[in-house]
């Protein structure tokens, strides 16, 4: 943008203020002059960012124009570099960037609202909305269309969120999506617009979620900091009441005995440098009145320095027996740590599937 500015500056001073236009020019002349002018000093302008009417209106009037004298051309740039040094602050452009300000301060429904009447404006470009919104908005969204929307959808949005996209549908869907890209070439814009503004209307026709994670999740964070009897009760519980979800609640626990299968060798000492030793010392002596929590403790054990793996053991030798709920708050902090290290991405726990 300096540099722009400079070039901007350089014409406006090299040119002599005109005596008296003989005709004003509109903003909207004034806006084809800039981008004419920077256009032709091979300055990159993100023209594509702003709404498909504006480029339209832009390019037309850029059309329009015949020959701009040198005075008048100064005089433009003189007022336009003008503008830019009285700017105070900036607001983002669409109700898209306008909501990004405002997320957290506005309720969800408000959000919604805004979002449904700028839907509406003929104005208005669907596919910005749809390129905004993260994968796992509009993974459920092109699971249920058909493969023809879904492929169209696929070729209006950006190749990267496209190909996380198409990994996430199940191999055969994902292989008739991929064929049906290549017979998309004679589709028509107002087609693909009118398949934007449907998916829009979808989106925004679900209501407002009052949680950010599903009630397996929930379920299992809260079973994650339970006692391992009330763990136990639960979980028992749940799959006298639904076993398929009491299922799923048991592969989204993850506690200190699933260390050794969770967690890889060599994440072992960043978990290690998170929590305190006397904490550590509790969890490892409290382990081994129980086999899975033992190995757990040994998986830690082995795959940190041997020197420091060796106080460790000589402390747990001296500190005693350890009361089971000490025991349990501090597996919870190595739990903890390791959860610490994973939002903060510098650990990527297995899944069991894998």
């Amino acid at each position: 943008m300096a540099r722009t500015e400079g070039r901007l500056a350089g014409r406006a001073a090299a040119t002599p203020p005109p005596p008296t236009p003989v005709r004003p020019l509109t903003p909207r002349e004034k806006a084809a002059v800039i981008v004419r002018f920077l256009l032709s000093e091979g300055t990159a302008l993100p023209l594509a960012k702003l709404p498909e009417h504006m480029q339209a209106a832009l390019t037309e009037q850029i059309g329009q124009m015949r020959l701009v004298d040198r005075s008048t051309l100064a005089q433009v740039v003189e007022d336009f570099l003008t503008e830019l040094e009285q700017v105070g602050i900036a607001f983002p452009a669409g109700i898209e960037g306008a909501l990004q300000v405002m997320d957290g301060h506005i309720s969800a429904n408000a959000a919604s609202r805004l979002r449904r009447l700028a839907g509406a404006s003929a104005k208005a470009d669907p596919w910005d909305r749809l390129t905004s919104l993260p994968v796992e908005r509009l993974v459920p969204v092109l699971a249920e269309e058909s493969i023809e929307v879904a492929a169209v959808m696929l070729s209006k949005l950006p190749v990267a969120k496209s190909a996380e996209l198409l990994g996430k549908l199940p191999g055969d869907k994902a292989r008739r999506v991929a064929y049906a890209v290549s017979l998309t070439g004679n589709v028509d814009p107002e087609t693909v617009r009118r398949i934007g503004a449907s998916l829009v209307a979808q989106l925004d026709a679900q209501p407002p979620r009052a949680f950010d994670s599903g009630p397996v999740e929930r379920v299992g964070a809260i079973l994650n900091v339970s006692g391992a009897q009330t763990r136990d009760e639960v979980l028992a519980g749940l799959e006298a009441e639904d076993a398929g979800f009491a299922a799923e609640v048991r592969k989204a626990i993850f506690t200190f005995v699933h260390l050794p299968a969770r967690v890889l060798a060599r994440d072992v000492p960043k978990i290690i440098r998170l929590v305190d030793q006397p904490v550590l010392v509790t969890a490892l002596t409290g382990s081994q009145g129980n086999a899975e929590q033992a190995a757990a403790a040994e998986f830690l054990l082995v795959n940190m320095s041997q020197r420091m793996a060796q106080g460790l053991r000589e402390e747990m030798a001296s500190r005693g027996k350890v009361r089971e709920k000490d025991a349990e708050e501090a597996m919870a902090a190595v739990i903890s740590a390791v959860r610490q290290l994973e939002a903060a991405g510098e650990l990527a726990l297995v899944r069991d599937e894998e």
